[in-house]
């Protein structure tokens, strides 16, 4: 049954409640809590929470519920608004895949030549090196990776992103998702274990906030879809591509400000934007 809600008034079955704009605070208290929490315990107490429950690294699965906080609260939120039936109309947005062909482009292609031009630019391989487990291992963690940092985007496009574009134009609500995206993960580089800590936090949040309005115009020309965000999330992290940092993230900005540009009609007016969590019914 697909969890409707009945009109008095008009005695049919009325359509699936949709996510309320207020719930876009409830999103970020239980996204920080969930992620904050558990990484919180880990820097204020580390060793009562290593007694506890292990040393935290990137196959333990508290970090994998950290990590999946954004994805853990949006489904939250859909579940306690739109009942399983809203629950399945969300998920049925993982199989929206109609959007330019330029977009596909830029996922699949352009992310990789982005981050070997950052490697060569600070005189690094074309390609991250093979472990001496082999190709095998990388493939590996490649599948692995499809469900960590992708499962994020349950949240932030899936719920945060059209609540947003309610109120304000895409370019702002990509910017302002960037952003709490970056201080997000603020507790990973205070974090022992986990590949964050070796990493300057200034260029990754400008990563962040620059991938925050990246991935907005491929989000609205895909109408909703949480499959090109998933796609677009994991060609950042896949372990293939050598690690170009900072120079990936100083291209990223000059391909965001060229995109931004040509579709600057589209980005700074809410014409075409996408605002339902829990799409409708045809």
């Amino acid at each position: 049954m697909e969890n409707p809600v009945y009109d008095k008034t008009h005695p049919q079955i009325a359509p699936k409640r949709d996510v309320p704009s207020r719930a876009l605070t409830y999103f970020v208290l239980l996204t920080f809590a969930i992620t904050w929490g558990i990484a919180g315990g880990y820097i204020l107490f580390p060793q009562q929470a290593a007694a506890m429950f292990g040393e935290i690294e990137g196959a333990h699965p508290l970090y994998f519920i950290a990590t999946w906080g954004p994805g853990i609260a949006g489904v939250i939120l859909v579940l306690t608004y739109g009942g399983l039936g809203g629950l399945r109309a969300f998920l049925s947005r993982l199989f929206l895949w109609r959007c330019g062909a330029q977009w596909w482009f830029l996922i699949i292609v352009g992310f990789p030549l982005i981050f070997m031009a950052g490697s060569l630019i600070k005189g690094g391989p074309l390609m991250a090196p093979i472990p001496p487990e082999g190709v095998g291992m990388v493939f590996a963690l490649m599948a692995i990776m499809l469900f960590l940092g992708p499962v994020e985007e349950f949240g932030w496009r899936g719920v945060a992103q059209p609540l947003l574009q309610r109120h304000i134009a895409p370019f702002w609500a990509g910017a302002i998702i960037g952003l709490v995206w970056g201080i997000w993960h603020l507790p990973a580089f205070y974090l022992a274990g986990v590949v964050h800590s070796d990493w300057d936090f200034m260029p990754f949040f400008v990563g962040c906030v620059t991938m925050g309005i990246l991935v907005t115009p491929i989000f609205n020309a895909s109408r909703g879809s949480l499959l090109l965000p998933v796609l677009f999330h994991w060609q950042l992290i896949i372990p293939f591509w050598p690690d170009a940092q900072p120079w990936d993230t100083w291209i990223l900005v000059a391909v965001a400000a060229v995109v931004v540009w040509l579709k600057r009609e589209t980005m700074f007016t809410r014409k075409g934007s996408v605002t339902e969590v829990i799409p409708r019914s045809e």
